[in-house]
């Protein structure tokens, strides 16, 4: 019988700043102070956006809406890592990294409340929309990463993805190509430990997700979710890599989904009240503030001024997205060919007249 070969491999865990707000100086990343604070400014803002767009759907303004909640370290500390020129590929839970990429939180309120202006991105913003299709973004941005490469652009691309994602086979299709080609595209894994009712035990034997780019070819690596410290620091590294030509990275944020799947779920029917309260101890917006505050960048007044201008910014959002002019009716038969076809041309002549009116018929 011939020998088997066993190889072996491990994934490296970080974490920099703990629950309590105790922080390994050794290995927090170059952050000032004012950028700090600015991370800390962001979550917040995150938090308060994500507060207003819940409550705004139970009141009828918006509908169905994925809560962020818990989450905001996860996506705000990987954004900040982000150039300009680079791109992003959101999934549908990253309105705190949309928001600090510059989106306008009306347009995501636009996405929400059913209206596909939201998706229309800025010209300005290498950003793509909101994608609702579990996964589907992740060969795209594999695409564009592989187009830069080939065209010499010494950008990243960065795609979001949730747990549930690495059970589809966009995910495994995608990292595969990344691998082979080592093509420029980091991939962030927000591992909130549920794919709606899922848990992580029935997606994966594995022990990390993390691992799972080693099959690939390329490195991963698992951080604290909730420690906006090791998000910035591994996205930073690994945004670096991709740029310089050294591939991909997979990285796994291991954090908690502190709401419901979305505002049509009730979690409460599959997962206990002890383990959502246990995951709130963890909240990576009180842990940063513990920090400041033991470093002298955190005070009530400050706080408060911080609070009172991300709720002015929210309601403007709120105001400006419920007043924008509505949409264009004809726009029902603009956006799905290049150029109508006969048939949409005939069906469009006959619901509108010339001055795009709707035909008023008996």
């Amino acid at each position: 019988m011939p020998k088997k070969t066993v190889q072996s491999f491990s994934v490296e865990w970080l974490q920099i700043l703990d629950e309590n707000g105790n922080c390994d100086e050794a290995l927090r990343p170059s952050l000032s102070n004012d950028e700090i604070k600015k991370l800390y400014e962001w979550m917040l803002l995150a938090r308060i956006f994500d507060e207003k767009a819940f409550k705004l759907q139970r009141e009828g303004r918006l509908g169905t809406y994925a809560s962020i909640l818990g989450q905001e370290a996860a996506q705000v500390g990987s954004a900040l890592a982000l150039r300009p020129d680079d791109w992003m590929f959101p999934a549908f839970r990253e309105p705190g990294a949309s928001i600090v990429r510059g989106l306008p939180m009306c347009m995501v309120l636009q996405y929400w409340a059913g209206d596909e202006r939201g998706s229309l991105i800025p010209e300005e913003l290498n950003d793509f929309p909101i994608t609702i299709p579990v996964g589907t973004q992740i060969p795209i941005a594999v695409g564009a990463a592989w187009a830069a490469k080939l065209k010499g652009d010494k950008i990243a691309v960065m795609a979001y993805m949730g747990d549930g994602a690495t059970s589809k086979g966009d995910f495994h299709e995608g990292l595969n190509f990344a691998g082979v080609f080592a093509v420029p595209v980091v991939f962030v894994c927000q591992n909130n430990q549920w794919a709606i009712s899922v848990p992580l035990k029935r997606q994966t034997a594995a022990k990390t997700l993390a691992q799972k780019a080693i099959a690939y070819g390329f490195s991963g690596i698992q951080v604290d979710g909730n420690d906006p410290f090791a998000v910035y620091k591994a996205t930073h590294e690994a945004l670096d890599q991709a740029r310089d030509g050294q591939g991909p990275t997979l990285i796994e944020c291991v954090t908690y989904r502190l709401g419901d799947h979305t505002t049509a779920d009730d979690a409460s029917r599959y997962r206990s009240r002890d383990e959502v309260e246990q995951w709130r101890k963890k909240d990576p917006i009180e842990r940063l503030k513990k920090y400041m505050e033991k470093e002298g960048l955190w005070n009530k007044s400050y706080d408060q001024g911080v609070c009172s201008e991300a709720k002015e910014k929210v309601e403007q959002a709120v105001h400006e997205q419920e007043n924008f002019p509505p949409p264009d009716p004809r726009d029902i038969f603009r956006f799905t060919f290049h150029e109508l076809t006969a048939e949409l041309k005939e069906q469009s002549e006959n619901f509108f007249n010339a001055n795009g009116k709707r035909n008023i018929r008996d």
